[in-house]
């Protein structure tokens, strides 16, 4: 990782990756009590910046949409995005502006997010996880080539976003005292339109 904070490794999405299992391991992560613990923080974390309608971008296992309760969602995973459409949930927000999007362990598996933070016109919420330096980046348990794509250290996430017009407003490591390692949560506001 350089010293910019900024890590980022291109290799090939594994085939099948984001299938059917990939969302019914989050469905029961989601159901759990560190899952509902880490939907409380998330949501906490949104309340105080936001009282308003998100976009939850990558849903896991759509917990924090059904806790929101004033939320919708995009995915890549095709089981999600049925899921979402069952629902009427389902916003794209590549081709439409959202006021407000959570990226909860998503924005690192995204190659090129640029376009979805483009049309994020207020806030982006983000939890994902924070490296001290590259050799941290690469011991982690979190180093997984061909799913993540971006590996951050704090100073390095908050350059990241300040690129795409946005000032960090409020960091915590609230997931960490969940019981999750090396993650960190995120409220940035936009200031300059992209």
């Amino acid at each position: 990782m350089p010293e910019s904070g900024l890590g980022f490794l291109d290799v090939p999405v594994p085939a099948g990756l984001y299938g059917e299992s990939y969302f019914e391991h989050y469905r029961v992560l989601d159901q759990s009590g560190t899952g509902r613990l880490l939907n409380a923080v998330r949501l906490g974390l949104v309340d105080r910046h936001w009282d308003g309608h998100v976009t939850d971008i990558g849903i896991g296992g759509g917990g924090f949409i059904i806790e929101h309760g004033d939320a919708t969602g995009w995915d890549i995973n095709e089981r999600a995005v049925r899921w979402l459409r069952d629902r009427d949930l389902f916003l794209d927000p590549r081709s439409q502006c959202v006021e407000a999007a959570t990226f909860w362990d998503s924005i690192e598996h995204m190659r090129d997010p640029s376009l979805i933070l483009g049309n994020v016109e207020r806030w982006a919420f983000i939890s994902t996880p924070i490296y001290l330096d590259g050799e941290h980046a690469l011991r982690s348990k979190h180093f997984k080539p061909g799913e993540h794509f971006w590996y951050f250290t704090e100073d390095g996430l908050s350059r990241f976003m300040h690129r795409h017009g946005f000032t960090l407003r409020e960091s915590n490591a609230f997931e960490c005292d969940c019981g999750r390692v090396d993650i960190g949560s995120f409220a940035f506001e936009r200031i300059v339109t992209p």
